[in-house]
């Protein structure tokens, strides 16, 4: 009991928890060892909308043939049951180092849901999913700097790890007091453009589409983060990883997947990642990596082993946000009081070739990676 009563003291006013260790999180690779993965149908892929402490996304990577990257993105924000917030994300980043990126963060008025929480509606802005549950359309108008409208159509199956994607935590499993949960559409044709004050921007090209949801406070589930996505004309894979606080044991969950055009090769929780070479950032302290290597293994579905690897420099850094001064007010006041708290996020976009074996099988193919290292607390 006394127990539950700091965790809800927690939850509202945002303090530092206790160290519960590693037993208070029911990681889904618990799962993934019975059931590597499950491949999403359109029902999986409601919104949740919770009513209570929850940050919940829905996030589309684009990655241009002209060799543009991008992303949207749709944040659905509950502090405490207390008050929801939601937010339009969009970010181009150009294929030349002179350009700068554009950002354009925006709130959204007058949000909902349709009956059954496949698509998003607010004022000047629209996710939906088609009827059969193969593409997403994603429409904005909320910044002129930034006019969205965008088309990705599923070319692989989506999954998620284990039974359900999620990891809980609790010092009780069958009562827990937080989750998170990632599903993937690993491989997706992009289509539509951005509209900036300069002009079009196509992202005809490869995609992937994440849908996140952090049933509690954010620096209370992940202290640290790092995702990777890699297209090239024949595969595309994703990475998720993260790494829990303290409180949680600091262990790290990791999620990922290959896929083909037409089926997912591998995915599951035998992914990892690992910072070669980092520089600290004298500004903030942290760690930053410079070069890394994204490991998957796994069967595929006809018991043939598959080992897949990126590794190389990270190459010049995109951007370095500092989510405190970026994010809109209402995370400030999810992690306000938290000690020790100064989240950042490095994005980079290097090219790296995809070193992958299927069975005997030894293959190379080139692509363009987008990746994030996240630190937090």
């Amino acid at each position: 009991m006394f127990n539950w009563a700091k965790q809800q003291l927690a939850n509202v006013a945002g303090t530092q928890e206790p160290i519960y260790g590693p037993s208070a999180i029911q990681s889904v690779e618990q799962q993934a060892k019975e059931t590597p993965y499950t491949e999403l149908t359109k029902n999986d892929l409601r919104w949740e909308a919770m009513e209570s402490t929850c940050v919940e996304t829905q996030t589309f990577y684009m990655m241009g043939d002209n060799g543009h990257r991008g992303m949207v993105q749709v944040i659905y924000s509950n502090v405490a049951g207390l008050r929801t917030t939601c937010q339009f994300n969009s970010k181009i980043f150009y294929p030349d180092e002179k350009t700068p990126h554009l950002w354009s963060s925006d709130p959204l008025d007058n949000y909902g849901f349709d009956e059954n929480k496949f698509c998003f509606f607010a004022d000047g802005c629209s996710m939906e999913l088609s009827e059969d549950g193969s593409f997403y359309t994603i429409k904005s108008a909320t910044n002129e700097n930034s006019l969205v409208n965008l088309k990705f159509t599923r070319a692989a199956p989506g999954f998620v790890a284990g039974k359900n994607g999620t990891s809980y935590f609790g010092t009780d499993p069958e009562n827990p007091w937080g989750s998170m949960r990632h599903a993937f559409w690993p491989r997706c044709r992009v289509e539509g453009n951005i509209t900036t004050k300069a002009g079009n921007v196509d992202f005809k090209g490869l995609g992937l589409f994440s849908h996140a949801l952090q049933g509690m406070k954010p620096h209370h589930a992940a202290a640290r983060w790092n995702f990777a996505t890699f297209h090239s004309p024949t595969y595309s894979t994703v990475l998720m990883e993260f790494t829990t606080p303290p409180s949680y044991g600091s262990t790290v969950v990791q999620v990922g997947g290959i896929a083909t055009d037409g089926k997912l090769l591998i995915a599951g929780c035998t992914t990892t990642t690992t910072h070669t070479q980092v520089n600290n950032d004298p500004e903030n302290e942290w760690p930053e990596p410079t070069a890394a290597t994204y490991h998957w293994e796994g069967k595929t579905a006809d018991g043939k082993d598959v080992r897949a690897e990126l590794s190389g420099s990270l190459g010049p850094r995109l951007d370095r946000v500092d989510v405190m001064a970026e994010v809109p007010g209402f995370v400030k006041v999810i992690v306000a009081s938290a000690v020790g708290t100064k989240p950042y996020i490095y994005q980079y976009g290097p090219k790296m070739t995809l070193n992958l074996r299927i069975g005997e099988e030894e293959i190379k193919e080139e692509g363009l990676v987008y990746t994030e290292a996240t630190f937090i607390s």
